[in-house]
């Protein structure tokens, strides 16, 4: 008895719940669990004062009861010791649920899926299906998360050396290099799988190459030569294709190009603001921009400008393919002199505060785009519907003639009369000249 008594005053207090120090000390040598989930020193610990045998709180008695009943004991139940676990792993979920969350670039992830749904829609035609525009969102969704996971996995020790990275999850310590690829490999195996099985083999080819492309081509350039710019543009260019080809059963047509066209040209001013704002950055993690070696800024300026007037006719285009009305044209030619403006400014004065007010414009100019061209969208019939609606049309119109043709020789045959209607020629040929011969109507 007084040896559970010494042993309960020696636990700790956590969250309220009774805990030993040996319990404590193994949770803290666990290298599965991180300092940041469990931080146990911030555990605090409850002293337990000095009592002579004879205190009947020892005893188990209430002091000042004079009744005698005996106190509850502090020992806790079964179910109240599941309860500190079932924290613990909700913050365990919660550590990794936003390791995951970053490692992915899960806003990044989710302007791939804005992109590649909007290629689904403008491919849809007339209808849209829904449930084909869900599955290919998600298997997007996937697939991306996948290959920014391998882009961090390859760049560890580069994130490690700049400010804007050293804090993401593997170069911080919060996540394994092992639970990285895992998870990687198995989110991009799940999405490829998904569109294989909901959309068609055309967008599971562009999803699979595009993660290629992104995670095995584009990452290493980037620490080779500048031109890694243009390849990361076409990996950005790829997932509107990708949804146009799921909703139209794999068909690319000219049309199809109008908005992934839009997409490679917006990110090279986009991502030459960027690399001009963070060139120091870049440069301390052994990077290769095209902003480290324009030291005025004017030639990073100059492409990020031409990069702009490259999208002036894109509404153009647009409109005359029959994707969208004429208001999309004119919107779309204004929205892009409003960004060719900002690169025109960060041209003349080239300076990390102009850089900025072109990367916000880049941010505020995709969205609007894409929001106009589904606004303004005109659906364009397949070759089946086409004909059939000129088919219907066609018998429409030989159904016109013919009543017309019969109320024609109903109104000559005066059938709905009851007598035949004389023609006015021969009324006329009747009294005002008799020399001319009269009908056989009138003898009889």
């Amino acid at each position: 008895m007084w040896r559970n008594s010494a042993s309960r005053s020696s636990k700790l207090i956590w969250n309220g719940y009774a805990l030993s120090p040996s319990s404590l000390s193994t949770l803290r040598s666990s290298r599965s669990v991180p300092n940041s989930v469990f931080p146990l020193s911030s555990v605090p610990a409850v002293a337990s004062p000095s009592h002579s045998p004879s205190d009947p709180s020892k005893l188990g008695f209430l002091p000042g009861r004079s009744d005698g009943i005996r106190a509850l004991s502090s020992v806790p139940s079964p179910a109240a010791v599941d309860i500190p676990s079932l924290t613990y792993g909700v913050q365990l979920a919660r550590h990794y649920g936003q390791c995951f969350w970053e490692l992915s670039k899960a806003r990044l992830s989710m302007l791939v899926v804005a992109t590649s749904g909007t290629g689904y829609v403008l491919g849809s035609g007339s209808a849209v299906d829904f449930a084909g525009l869900c599955w290919t969102c998600a298997g997007t969704m996937m697939v991306a998360a996948s290959a920014n996971s391998l882009n961090q996995v390859f760049e560890i020790k580069n994130d490690a050396l700049m400010k804007r990275t050293r804090n993401r999850p593997l170069p911080s310590g919060r996540m394994s290099v092992p639970q990285a690829v895992a998870f990687a490999s198995s989110v991009g195996l799940a999405g490829t799988a998904m569109l294989a099985c909901k959309t068609n083999m055309m967008a599971t080819g562009l999803a699979a190459s595009n993660l290629v492309l992104y995670a095995f081509v584009y990452t290493p350039l980037k620490q080779i030569h500048p031109v890694n710019t243009w390849v990361g543009a076409v990996v950005g260019a790829i997932p509107p294709l990708l949804g146009w080809a799921a909703a139209s059963g794999g068909q690319i047509s000219l049309n199809s190009m109008i908005l992934p066209a839009a997409l490679y040209f917006w990110q090279i001013p986009h991502f030459m603001a960027l690399a001009y704002m963070c060139r120091h950055d870049y440069a301390a993690g052994g990077y290769k921009m095209l902003s480290l070696a324009d030291t005025s800024g004017r030639r990073t300026a100059m492409v990020a400008l031409r990069n702009c007037i490259y999208m002036v006719p894109l509404g153009f285009m647009a409109y005359e393919l029959g994707m969208a009305s004429g208001w999309f044209c004119l919107e779309s030619s204004v929205l892009t002199l409003a960004i060719a403006a900002s690169a025109f400014s960060f041209y003349r004065e080239p300076t990390t505060e102009k850089a900025r007010k072109m990367f916000h414009a880049s941010l505020l100019y995709l969205p609007i785009f894409m929001a106009g061209i589904l606004l303004h969208r005109q659906t364009e019939m397949s070759t089946d519907e086409l004909s059939s609606s000129m088919s219907v049309e066609v018998e429409d119109r030989e159904d016109e003639r013919s009543r017309s043709h019969a109320k024609k020789k109903e109104l000559l045959d005066g059938s709905n009369f009851g007598t035949r209607v004389r023609a006015p020629v021969a009324y006329a040929s009747v009294a005002p000249f008799p020399f001319l011969p009269a009908p056989s109507y009138v003898s009889s």
